[in-house]
């Protein structure tokens, strides 16, 4: 039990200081970046692309971004939904930082990229009559997980708060790392590959639940099983297309809107399982799982 216990804080041990870094790097992107002046880049022909693009940015701030954006009737739906869909929120981060499964991350990042874009497109020429304000009536900005900067000092925004949310990924790591140990000591890892979660087929439909879910522990959990070899990468893929970060949160906020948003939610989360059988399927026509 002792070394099950080690072993797990010493592999979350190992990624921490790269979350930091990673984090603190991305306080200083979001802290300079603002769409709102610039706004009419995300209402162009490119906008779909521009917007998944730009959720692929590990951080769930700019899905933020686009939620407040599009409620002010600044982009359109479909953009909304190539952000969303292309948000990971931490997926990229942990994947770089865990070995062998960082071969994952460009197959990752070239699906979720031509999801987003194929879905803000087909959603944008579906709804091609919508129209869009010209007001711009404050400077929206990418601030990670919704957070305000103003009136924070500047050691809080680029060094206290990226070691806390460092801290918090590392924590559902550790977590996810615990459980495995333990499951592997009990049955071997031989058996846990056999019987992954859900199956081929199912096993998408139970990811994007979970990638649903509006906090980053989500997205941890997701990528931290796919790492262990307890659900497949389409099955990852679901869970993570799901995985739109706070900006359901902020959507969801605007009660008026309750029916749109419960629509948005089932219209994500259909996109994100389709997403995963498709991969899972193309990955068991080539035998490549079971």
């Amino acid at each position: 039990m002792g070394h099950i216990i080690l072993d797990a804080f010493l592999d979350t041990l190992k990624v921490f200081p790269f979350l930091l870094v990673i984090y603190i790097l991305i306080e200083f992107l979001e802290h300079r970046t603002s769409f709102t002046r610039n706004h009419k880049i995300l209402q162009g022909r490119l906008a779909p692309l521009i917007g998944s693009a730009t959720g692929l940015i590990p951080q769930c701030g700019f899905s933020v971004m686009a939620a407040k954006l599009y409620d002010k009737k600044l982009i359109r739906t479909g953009t909304l939904f190539s952000v969303l869909l292309a948000t990971s929120d931490e997926a990229f981060i942990i994947l770089l930082s865990s070995g062998a499964a960082a071969a994952s991350i460009m197959p990752l990042v070239v699906i979720k990229l031509a999801v987003g874009v194929s879905a803000g497109y087909l959603i944008n020429f579906i709804l091609s009559g919508e129209e869009l304000s010209e007001c711009v009536p404050e400077e929206i900005h990418a601030y990670s997980c919704g957070r305000e900067h103003d009136g924070i000092t500047e050691f809080k925004v680029f060094f206290l708060n990226p070691l806390l949310h460092s801290l918090q990924i590392a924590f559902y790591l550790l977590i996810v790392n615990l459980v495995f140990g333990f499951v592997i000591d009990a049955v071997g890892e031989e058996t846990i590959a056999s019987s992954m979660i859900g199956g081929v087929y199912f096993q998408p439909f139970i990811t994007a639940v979970i990638g649903l879910i509006p906090n980053c522990a989500s997205s941890a959990i997701i990528t931290g099983t796919y790492i262990h070899g307890g659900i497949t990468f389409g099955g990852c893929v679901a869970g993570l297309c799901a995985n739109a970060g706070l900006g359901l949160v902020v959507l969801f906020k605007n009660t008026e809107k309750l029916k749109r948003n419960i629509l948005f939610v089932i219209v994500l989360y259909l996109i994100s399982v389709t997403a995963g059988l498709i991969v899972n399927s193309i990955l068991a026509a080539c035998g490549l799982i079971g």
